[in-house]
């Protein structure tokens, strides 16, 4: 009877489905040094050119990746940056400070399926590209002049704040129990990237796509493109073509 009961359970356990590990290759083809940041995966420093590739386990929900900018660190990986500073550390143990364009992930999270997007709810600093590897036909990039057409009271150094860092409102913040909608600056970041979120409550036209778990990932600040963008620090952005 033991033994019944020890291959029945085999069977289930075989017909349950797998979940893998995704591995997600971070590359900065920026012309200036980024230092990249993942929650999970800590930090990283990635002069122009560099890649950082990170393992990310199975069943991991609200998933970040990140590009921190105008960074100085002491050896003990101490310091700060511009945009993006996550307390201070090199390697992050938390989510970043706005201004910060997000690659946004779930891994696993309903039917064996990977859910990804860009968001902008936070603000903008680096254009970024994110993508399969391999195997699901799924492409979110966000390359407009934002920093360079920021509005005058988002404007900050090294990118273009969101409106609830600056102005601490539920009609912006869409605190807890507040239905808040489009704004004249969720508008603006919309109007330049169609597809991120562009404000916490954004989910009626943003886009998140969907892969099978398992699929590994690409994420490219500063995508190529025929024009190269400023250095941080100067709210000038060349714009991009693509």
């Amino acid at each position: 009877m033991s033994t019944l009961i020890i291959l029945s359970s085999l069977l289930l356990l075989l017909r349950l489905p797998l979940h893998h590990a995704a591995i997600f290759d971070i590359i900065n083809h920026c012309p200036y040094t980024v230092w990249a940041a993942a929650i999970p995966g800590g930090g990283r420093k990635l002069d122009s050119g560099e890649n950082w590739t990170i393992n990310v386990n199975a069943r991991m929900d609200e998933g970040r990746i990140w590009a921190r900018t105008g960074c100085t660190f002491n050896v003990s990986g101490h310091g700060n940056c511009q945009t993006g500073d996550c307390n201070s550390l090199l390697e992050c143990q938390t989510y970043g400070r706005p201004p910060n364009t997000l690659a946004r992930f779930t891994l696993n999270g309903f039917n064996n399926l990977d859910f990804i997007d860009i968001s902008l709810a936070e603000g903008f600093n680096v254009p970024m590209d994110f993508s399969p590897a391999a195997g699901c036909d799924q492409r979110i990039r966000c390359a407009a002049d934002i920093n360079g057409e920021c509005p005058t009271e988002l404007s900050t150094v090294g990118g273009c704040n969101d409106p609830c860092t600056v102005f601490k409102t539920d009609e912006y913040c869409c605190y807890s129990g507040y239905n808040c909608g489009p704004s004249n600056y969720s508008n603006f970041f919309k109007g330049l990237c169609p597809d991120v979120f562009s404000y916490p409550m954004d989910d009626q036209t943003s886009s998140t796509f969907t892969c099978i778990g398992g699929t590994d990932y690409k994420v490219v600040f500063c995508p190529t493109t025929n024009l190269s963008p400023s250095p941080p620090g100067k709210n000038n952005f060349n714009f991009f073509n693509f």
